[in-house]
This record gives structure tokens, C-alpha cells and sequence, in this order.
């Protein structure tokens, strides 16, 4: 689709493609043959571990909200394998589907004016790593150590990536 003339941007998402056009588009019949390939041959799917610190500002009410302690709650979050489902609402921003139904809740009834960059949080029945600071809506659980999304490379995470999340080593964040 970045080839059809005019394109100047395209969004993946799990069910969805939007191309966005630098002008009004002429649509030409002759295209709809490449979308139906490009359903059968996506890019390779990569592996991602991220290291995390369970040491989110929403943690212990997320387990009091899910009746678990928060341990639990971390455990199960661990245990879990996610895929990147879509990419969106900033740079970099991956939402992974795979949380455990034991963990789901509604996002933040009021959004956080600030959430810092790394922040990892679940809503619904996704989890996401904040890549850079920015208001949320979404439960922080913990933070996350490395970039999601550097201007020059892009974004550390793709569509239909798979995720595990593994404690990180707490002594390398000693004072």
C-alpha cells in the first residue's frame, strides 16, 4: 500500500488497514488484488522479553480490585505470553492482547494528566509499556527497562510480535 501513489502513511491493526493519502485519493480497482496478498504474508514475527519492576503506582489497587494480592498479580502477569495487536496512539505504543481475564478492569476513570516513559499498564484486556511520557488512562502496574521507540530506527515492537515480560535484575537499579 506505502507504494500506491499519494500514500503517505499506513495503520495495521489486528481486523483493520487505514491508509491515509496526501490529497483525495483516486482508487483504482486494480489495488484490492494486493490487499487480499498482503493478508496472506505479513513481516516475520519477532520475540520480545522485557524486563520489568512491579513497582506501579496502581499495583496494590489493582489487586484489591481483581480480589488477588499483589503478587499474584504480578505472577500472573508474568505468566502470560502477549502479541502485539496493534500499534497506535503514539510511537511506539504497542497494545498486547493475552492478559490474563483474572487481571482485566476498565480503564482509569480519570486519566492521568502524566505518565512517565517505560510505565507498563493493563486495561481492558490489554497491557502496553508507555514508550515516552504522556497523559493515560490505563492502570500502572510497573516500568519496563530499554526505548519501545527510538526517531531514527522507529519502534522497538510490530504487529504480531510476541512479548513476555521477566522480573528485571533490581540490583542494577540499587543506589
Amino acid at each position: 500500500m506505502r507504494r500506491w501513489p499519494g500514500v503517505v502513511d499506513v495503520v495495521i491493526s489486528r481486523d483493520d488497514v487505514a491508509a491515509y493519502f496526501a490529497t483525495t485519493p483516486r482508487i483504482d480497482p486494480t489495488w484490492w488484488p494486493s490487499l487480499a496478498a498482503a493478508d496472506q504474508v505479513g513481516p516475520p514475527v519477532r520475540s520480545h522479553v522485557l524486563h520489568a519492576r512491579y513497582d506501579g503506582a496502581d499495583l496494590a489497587a489493582v489487586a484489591r480490585a481483581v480480589g488477588l494480592t499483589p503478587d499474584e498479580v504480578v505472577a500472573r502477569h508474568l505468566a502470560a505470553t502477549y502479541v502485539v495487536d496493534a500499534m497506535g496512539f503514539m510511537p511506539g505504543f504497542g497494545y498486547l492482547r493475552g492478559l490474563d481475564p483474572a487481571l482485566r478492569l476498565p480503564r482509569r476513570a480519570t486519566p492521568r494528566p502524566w505518565v512517565p516513559a517505560g510505565a507498563l499498564a493493563i486495561a481492558d484486556d490489554l497491557t502496553a509499556v508507555y514508550p515516552t511520557a504522556t497523559p493515560g488512562g490505563w492502570h500502572l502496574i510497573g516500568s519496563v527497562d530499554g526505548a519501545l521507540f527510538d526517531p531514527v530506527t522507529g519502534a522497538r515492537l510490530g504487529l504480531g510480535d510476541q512479548v513476555r515480560f521477566a522480573l528485571a535484575d533490581l540490583r542494577r537499579h540499587a543506589p
